[in-house]
Parts: structure tokens; sequence; C-alpha cells
């Protein structure tokens, strides 16, 4: 195939799409990959619209320095997203490989999360030389110690923490604010701690409602009358059932082409659990949305642009099949089958930063783990 022997400075002809949900940071990416590849290696590069789908449909713009200028701070897409799994659709991803042969491309390199890197190794598997970039606010793919868009979702919702704050004190009200993490309590975690929230909870422990009326009790009775409550989507209540895995809340039985049920409405159980299990009057937001748009913070703007530069210096070193990736404060590249092997879940030491931040409930410190308050 086309690709395999290219070699630093030579001349290519890339493709590039970005799948999944959107995020900010994306044209970040973009823009590096097409600047360095247009100054340093003279590449030439199609874009394909709305991820997988345009693929198969042969849907593209063209990539130039004049379609990347000014997008840097932009969120979204210029190319556009859809969750579009061309391994369900009848002949997908042969039509996916005639599409790249007909406009000879030389490489892809494909911008999203598991979803969308899981394909991009179906493809590496049909000798296609594909590249991956790390996406996902959820920050829990494999292979990487961080994806872009995470920073800039954990700052919103740390700003809307902020915010529910003070409404929760001016009404003495329970506020509990449900934010992204499907599977990972990464956004949770990290936007509970910095924005002070008394309880945390995390898809990667299931938690007692009892045990967090009582947390919220024992605040009140120590004369702080309000509290705020941050729940990952994904977070379970665990049961006697299967009290280690429990299940989540969804909003329909449906499922997306990649297999997920569309989670939704941990919030409103919890804050009518809470005022039915304590008396207190509460209330609950869901961020939803806000999380993925607007401008990307300084550090994914950074972050993106080292991902665009790896992977097009990636696609010149022949290294197909990977994905590249930030280890410690470097760009490395890793394989794409390591890359979507597991959900990366959240670090036990960060866990145990909240943990340390509360009072203790019962006498089992096992339960403590369940859910992470302060």
């Amino acid at each position: 195939m086309k690709g395999r022997l290219a070699v630093r400075g030579e001349q290519m002809k890339v493709g590039v799409l970005t799948g999944g949900g959107d995020c900010p940071g994306l044209n970040a990416v973009i823009r590096a990959t097409v600047r360095k590849g247009i100054f340093h290696y003279n590449d030439q590069f199609v874009g394909f619209l709305e991820g997988w789908r345009g693929v198969m449909e042969d849907q593209t713009i063209p990539l130039d320095l004049h379609a990347v200028a000014g997008i840097l701070p932009r969120g979204g897409t210029i190319l556009r997203t859809s969750r579009t799994n061309p391994a369900k659709r009848e002949g997908g991803l042969q039509k996916c490989m005639d599409t790249m042969r007909r406009h000879e491309l030389d490489a892809l390199i494909a911008i999203g999360g598991d979803d969308t890197q899981s394909v991009a190794l179906k493809l590496h598997n049909m000798n296609f030389p594909v590249i991956g970039v790390p996406k996902t606010i959820d920050n829990d793919l494999g292979g990487t110690d961080f994806c872009f868009g995470f920073d800039t979702a954990v700052n919103a919702a740390t700003d809307a923490i902020d915010r529910v704050h003070t409404t929760a004190e001016a009404h003495n009200r329970v506020m509990v604010v449900e934010v992204m993490g499907r599977d990972s309590g990464w956004i949770a975690l990290y936007s509970g701690i910095a924005g002070g929230a008394d309880v945390i909870l995390i898809p990667e422990h299931p938690f007692d409602i009892d045990r967090v009326a009582e947390t919220l009790r024992r605040r009140h009775a120590r004369g702080r009358y309000f509290s705020v409550v941050v729940a990952a989507e994904g977070a379970k209540f665990s049961s006697e059932l299967d009290v280690e895995h429990g299940a989540p809340i969804v909003q329909d039985l449906g499922r997306d082409e990649f297999g997920h049920v569309r989670l939704g409405g941990i919030g409103q159980v919890l804050a009518r659990e809470i005022e039915r299990r304590t008396g207190f009057e509460t209330r609950s937001v869901v961020l939803g949305h806000i999380q993925r748009g607007g401008s990307p913070s300084a550090f994914d703007r950074v972050l993106a642009t080292r991902y665009g530069v790896g992977a097009i210096d990636m696609v010149h070193h022949g290294e197909f099949g990977s994905m590249v990736a930030l280890r410690g404060n470097n760009i490395v590249s890793v394989p794409l089958v390591e890359a979507i092997n597991k959900t990366r879940l959240v670090d036990q030491d960060l866990v145990n930063v909240a943990l340390s931040l509360h009072e203790i409930i019962g006498e089992s410190t096992s339960k403590e783990e369940e859910t992470v308050r302060k």
C-alpha cells in the first residue's frame, strides 16, 4: 500500500478527519498538522467531513493554509464530526478504503477517542497507513496521560461549581452538579476538588446513597447549611445485587453505532433521593455540552498543537498503526491497540487526595472509597 515506505522529507498526500464528540482543541490539531506538513514537508491535505461518514461517502474539503487560518482559538471542528461507525455499515470499511485510494492518499490522520481509533485500527489491519490522535474530554483514553479538551472541560465545570456555590449558600440548598464522564470520573474529580465540592461521585466507585445523605446531614449539623454534590454522568448506585459494579442511569435503552447507551439523569435522581432522605431542599443542574463548547484553554491549545505536529512527523517516519501520546512531558508514539485496549480510570492517588478532605463516616475504610466526598 502506498505510504508504507515514506521517509522523512518526502512529500505526501494526507487525509485528516475528526470523529466522535467534538471538543475544544480539535481545530488546533488540524492547524498544526497542516502548517507543519506544508511548511516543512510540502505535503498536501484532504479534510474528510463529519468523521468516518465523510470517508465512506467521499465528502471532502481541501485543507490548505487558508483553510486553517484563524482557527486556533475556535472550539468545535471545521471538519465537523459524527459518531458514524463504518464497521456497522454494510461494506463500510471497504468504502473507506476505496475513497482513500481514489484520492491517492499516502496516509490518514484520525483525530478522535477510542471509538474513532477502533475504526482506525481496523483500517490499519487492512494495510492502510493510519495515525491516531487522542481526543476525549473524559480523559479516559489509554496510552496517553492527557487528552486535549479535558482541561477546558474541567475549567468550565469548575466555573459552574463556583457559581452554584453562591446560590446554594444563599438559599441553604443542596445543589447537585452533573458533569460528563461515562466510564471514568476525571472531570468530576478534578472539578470537584478544584471547586471545593462536598461530595464527588465517580463511575469507578459505586456509591451508597444513605452514606451520601449522612455526609450532608453531618455537614448541616456543623452549621454548614448548604452543600454541593458533583456527579459524573456514569456514576452508579451500589446495590445489594451488585455492590461492586452498580448500575448507571440511562435516558433510554437505545444504543449508538458503537454500542453506547445514552447516559443522563443521575443528577435529577440524586437530588430527589437526597431531599427525601435528609429533608434538605435540593436542586440539580446538568452541565452537558457546555463542557464541550467554547474556546480551548491555553493548556489544550499547546497540547493539541504538539499532537498535530507529532502526528505529521509520525506519518513521515512511517510509524503507522500508532497514536501520538503524551507521556510525562514528552510526545511519544504508542500502538493503537494499546491505546484502545482499556479505559483509563482515575488515579488512586487523586482519589486519595479527595478522600483526605472529608470526614470519615462509619468504620469500614473500604466503603469510604465507594463515595469520594469532602
